[in-house]
């Protein structure tokens, strides 16, 4: 088993990237010998939603200044992030055949100064909206329609610089700022309800002055609403937006979804054969050849 090296013809439906990018993501955890499933494969959907219709980039042209910019603030989820931009044509998807090995250039965290199509080396938790906040004014000052996109995984809202950013941004009505909270419910001490329990996340945010969107996070409709109405308040110079998207740790692998256990691990063997075949099942098309 080795990971694809040539993308697909573009009739593939998103459904079916969807399960490209979580059979690469099993893949990449094969080659490091464990790997961070569930966080990985829960927002692979999201991404799936941002990067195949929505966010103005050029893998051909990727330091263009006018771009639109995602800070995977959760960058221990980055095995699917790489498996997103190589099948866009950042870099040859092959190359993640070194993912983890020494001198590679993909790492269990990202580095933008290695990789091609990143905007942030997040590996800390917390930074990342703050980050995204800087992003977003800068194009305000230089004028331009860019957005930024910071992905914040649920258990990382611990982090008080969060908030800090929340509050700035919401005060000073940056709308081309979208945050999305992946709430998958997990992180690697437990649930996020038994180490901290955000809920209601949705009310958090509106205080700070964010416009909220509350979706399935695996439902790719449901994710371009969410998207386009970000869009409408950006053009409107509106609120900033928060889109806190409920997920499921490890989806597409059932034996081990919406387990904290499985936040980082290994699956080996016959164990990885299933969910590779499972992946592939679970995002199955509803109409053969339908395309989004």
């Amino acid at each position: 088993m080795t990971i694809q090296t040539e993308r697909p013809a573009e009739t593939r439906t998103r459904e079916q990237i969807a399960a490209s990018i979580r059979r690469t993501v099993l893949l990449e955890a094969e080659i490091a010998g464990s790997g961070h499933y569930g966080p990985s494969l829960s927002c692979a959907d999201l991404l799936v939603g941002l990067y195949y219709g929505f966010l103005r980039i050029d893998p051909a042209r990727p330091d263009l200044v006018d771009r639109d910019r995602l800070v995977l603030s959760k960058g221990h989820a980055c095995s699917a992030l790489y498996a997103v931009l190589g099948d866009l044509g950042f870099f040859p998807l092959d190359e993640l055949r070194t993912y983890t090995r020494l001198g590679t250039a993909f790492g269990d965290h990202p580095d933008m100064k290695k990789v091609a199509g990143l905007d942030f080396s997040s590996g800390a938790l917390g930074h990342g909206l703050s980050v995204a906040l800087g992003m977003a004014l800068h194009a305000r000052v230089r004028g331009d329609e860019s957005r930024t996109v910071a992905i914040i995984g649920d258990g990382e809202l611990n982090e008080g610089q969060i908030w800090e950013a929340a509050g700035f941004a919401g005060a000073n009505r940056v709308s081309n700022l979208l945050a999305i909270v992946d709430v998958n419910t997990v992180c690697v001490d437990g649930t996020t309800r038994e180490v901290l329990d955000y809920e209601p996340i949705g009310d958090k945010w509106a205080a700070f002055g964010w416009a909220v969107e509350r979706i399935d996070g695996h439902d790719l409709d449901a994710i371009d609403a969410a998207l386009a109405r970000f869009e409408q308040r950006r053009a409107e110079g509106g609120q900033p937006t928060v889109i806190v998207a409920d997920t499921v740790a490890g989806k597409g692998v059932p034996p081990i979804e919406g387990m904290a256990e499985w936040h980082i691990g290994y699956l080996g063997g016959a164990d990885l054969a299933t969910a590779l075949e499972t992946v592939d099942d679970v995002h199955a098309p509803a109409q053969e050849g339908a395309k989004r």
